[in-house]
């Protein structure tokens, strides 16, 4: 084998993306213009400076503040890593990015850290009318980065999540960086429409369909035409429903209610559920093959309590919007955020939402205090759930339920066979249908 002697600089300057080369102590030794231009300086104000200086604005490692760091993957292992990070630019905005970090040996033997930085879009990016979907902590900015790359398919996508963890955001979201971003925008919540217009809401009517009819109606497929429709609670769809529903997302065709023209609508769409469906359809309450339909690529949202570093930010924007513009909003004090962020929000951000806006009206200096935070329950802080003996195993060396030992095994399986569902179902010996249900019983994605 020939030995290449390489410039390691021209290997670093030939990268598209913002690339640094960064020692074993988090010093910057060699960076590429683009990482220059991005943080608005020279390479040689770059050089020999801390890279968590530049990137985060921090005197202190990313590690230290929560984050999963890079550097201490690739150094304790010498393997590469990819994170999700939020970076800061030279005039202090905020941007979400995927870190790919790669173990590099100089001609000396040392190691250092390659670290490639993907823009993965602004935090204003995450706007929406209502309220931004704001948060830096891992959680979050997993499931941001999945809405982004899901974005750019057209396959249905099911939204999972508990009441209240904005699922009529994240949607949004998934229109806005669509190819269909532009084109209409629809949103209907299933469980307020009354079983007897549920035809006449998708579908539209025809003049006279009905006692009472006075003339045509657009349903919510004609609306949203070249767009995307998002059918929130689908779980609540009446299942004489069902079929009809199912038809048109399987052949694009239609007919308004009284009507006999076939009608077709290119419609993309998401759907949203804090039900189990599958429990739904083991139940007789959900169409199976409707299931399948909309359930393309599935992605839970985490509740709050599963970011709670976010709760602080989410408070301060929250607080601006109930102030409205113009106006100061109140400042929490530091009793106040400890409280705040000990509670277990069962309903998420609008739970939150609804606790600043008495806690704002009880303020009179504009200073919000523990004092003025008020819970449902009299503590504010709601009691966690004892385990279930149930189900139960001890293991050498600690206790381990039987529960975690399978979540374990399913992750093992969806790793080796690359996330192939069937395959895996195969190798437990259940249905594809229960697969589906475990994974997402234990908040488990195929790509896991």
């Amino acid at each position: 084998m020939n030995d290449l002697s390489l410039d390691l600089q021209s290997l670093i300057n030939i990268q598209e993306n913002p690339f640094v080369l960064i020692d074993k102590d988090y010093r910057v030794v060699s960076a590429n213009q683009a990482y220059c231009q991005v943080y608005g300086m020279s390479q040689g104000e770059i050089v020999g400076r801390l890279c968590h200086e530049i990137s985060h604005h921090s005197a202190v490692p990313c590690h230290e503040n929560g984050e999963v760091c890079p550097h201490q993957k690739v150094f304790a292992t010498g393997e590469a890593c990819q994170v999700l990070h939020i970076h800061y630019d030279n005039h202090n905005r905020a941007e979400r990015v995927r870190l790919k970090g790669h173990p590099i040996r100089g001609r000396d033997g040392c190691l250092y850290l390659g670290e490639a930085i993907v823009p993965l879009g602004s935090s204003e990016d995450l706007d929406c009318d209502e309220m931004r979907m704001i948060g830096q902590s891992p959680a979050f900015l997993e499931c941001a980065d999945k809405l982004g790359r899901v974005a750019e398919s057209e396959a249905p996508i099911l939204l999972y999540g508990e009441s209240g963890v904005g699922k009529e955001l994240a949607a949004e979201f998934v229109h806005k960086h669509s190819g269909r971003s532009g084109r209409p925008y629809v949103a209907v919540n299933c469980a307020a429409i009354a079983e007897s217009v549920f035809e006449s809401e998708f579908f539209g009517h025809e003049r006279g369909a009905f006692t009472g009819c006075v003339g045509r109606k657009q349903g919510l497929f004609e609306l949203a035409h070249g767009g995307t429709l998002f059918l929130d609670e689908i779980g609540e769809i009446p299942l004489s429903m069902q079929p009809k529903l199912l038809r048109m997302l399987e052949t694009g065709e239609f007919r308004r209610v009284g009507g006999t023209e076939t009608l077709k609508a290119d419609v993309r769409i998401i759907s949203a559920t804090n039900r189990n469906l599958l429990d739904r359809v083991d139940q007789g309450l959900f169409r199976e093959d409707l299931y399948y339909r909309i359930a393309g690529i599935d992605v839970t949202l985490p509740s709050l309590r599963e970011r709670r570093q976010d709760i602080p930010a989410l408070a301060d924007a929250l607080l601006a919007r109930i102030s409205g513009t113009g106006k100061r909003p109140p400042r929490l004090g530091a009793d106040a955020v400890t409280r705040l962020m000990g509670y277990d929000y069962p309903g998420n951000v609008r739970e939150l939402r609804n606790v600043l806006q008495k806690a704002a009206a009880l303020t009179g200096n504009g200073i919000i205090h523990a004092r003025h935070i008020q819970f449902e329950g009299a503590s504010g802080v709601k009691p966690q759930k004892a385990p279930q003996a149930k189900g139960r195993a001890e293991v050498a060396g600690g206790s381990l339920s039987i529960e975690a030992m399978e979540i374990r095994h399913i992750q093992d399986l969806l790793g080796r066979y690359q996330g192939h569902r069937r395959t895996v179902a195969d190798i437990l010996g259940i249905s594809e249908r229960t697969l589906y249900r475990k994974l997402n019983r234990y908040g488990l994605h195929s790509e896991q």
